[in-house]
């Protein structure tokens, strides 16, 4: 099965990972299927946009090895590397409608370099067997500088509609550039945007870094509605603008 790989980027704090999980419950609606989600930031919330409960993280487990391997817990008869591989094995949520993959954090101090090639691992494991995986990156450029990330065919650059905002995504795109990694697509969105429109100003500093504008998202109150009640965002009606405009975009990007 070809799976084609959607990734999503951007700074912090723009909506990104909300809008990663409306894209998650698109493809769900549209029986889109098998789909595998990835939370590939170590500050880890995709879940709860999603309204999943995660028990283990591959950063969770990279902790309950090195315990084992301290205290001589590895089962006998096992080798240090069948042992990974069955307790990596058990980092996959199964949904009903996707399949789900959260990196999240080490406790211990320095780099996340291990659970990163974890990560990458896991993904190229598991690739083969979807028809789409999403991934949730971090906020800043490491998955893409790394190559944790496999081909991408759709790259989504996430920026809410400030000046800031865009900067950081057109820092982001050049760095895909410089690296050569040739999405398929890659194009920009702008979320939180009054009213859906983007000043001039906006406009401007878009045009400047090069990018590919393919759709705004309205700023939307169900959204902090939903978060403030508890319920997952990616949940809010179809008939929310940021829904409505979301599913415009989709259609434009041929998913």
């Amino acid at each position: 099965m070809a799976t084609h790989t959607i990734a999503v980027a951007g700074k912090g704090g723009v909506g990104k990972t909300t809008t990663c999980g409306m894209i998650v419950d698109y493809l769900c609606k549209q029986k889109k299927g098998p789909i595998l989600v990835v939370d590939a930031d170590a500050n880890s919330n995709l879940n709860e946009v999603l309204g999943v409960e995660v028990e283990t993280t591959l950063g969770d487990i990279r902790e309950q090895m090195a315990r084992a391997e301290l205290k001589g817990g590895i089962p006998g008869g096992m080798t240090k590397s069948d042992y990974a591989e069955m307790m990596f094995g058990t980092a996959l949520c199964e949904e009903d409608d996707f399949d789900m993959l959260v990196m999240g954090r080490t406790q211990g101090k320095g780099c996340y370099c291990f659970v990163n090639g974890v990560l990458k691992t896991q993904i190229d494991k598991y690739a083969g067997n979807y028809k789409y995986m999403v991934i949730d990156n971090e906020a800043g450029l490491e998955h893409i500088s790394r190559g944790t990330l496999p081909h991408v065919d759709t790259m989504l650059l996430i920026s809410d509609c400030s000046r800031r905002g865009i900067q950081a995504v057109g820092r982001i795109a050049q760095m895909i550039r410089d690296l050569e990694l040739k999405p398929t697509q890659m194009k920009l969105i702008v979320n939180r945007a009054p009213k859906g429109e983007l000043n001039a100003g906006v406009r401007e500093e878009i045009e400047k870094y090069g990018l590919d504008l393919v759709g705004v998202l309205p700023q939307d109150e169900t959204v902090y509605e939903y978060d403030c009640d508890g319920k997952p965002s990616a949940t809010v009606p179809d008939s929310a603008p940021i829904k409505v405009a979301l599913h415009e975009i989709m259609h434009k990007l041929g998913l």
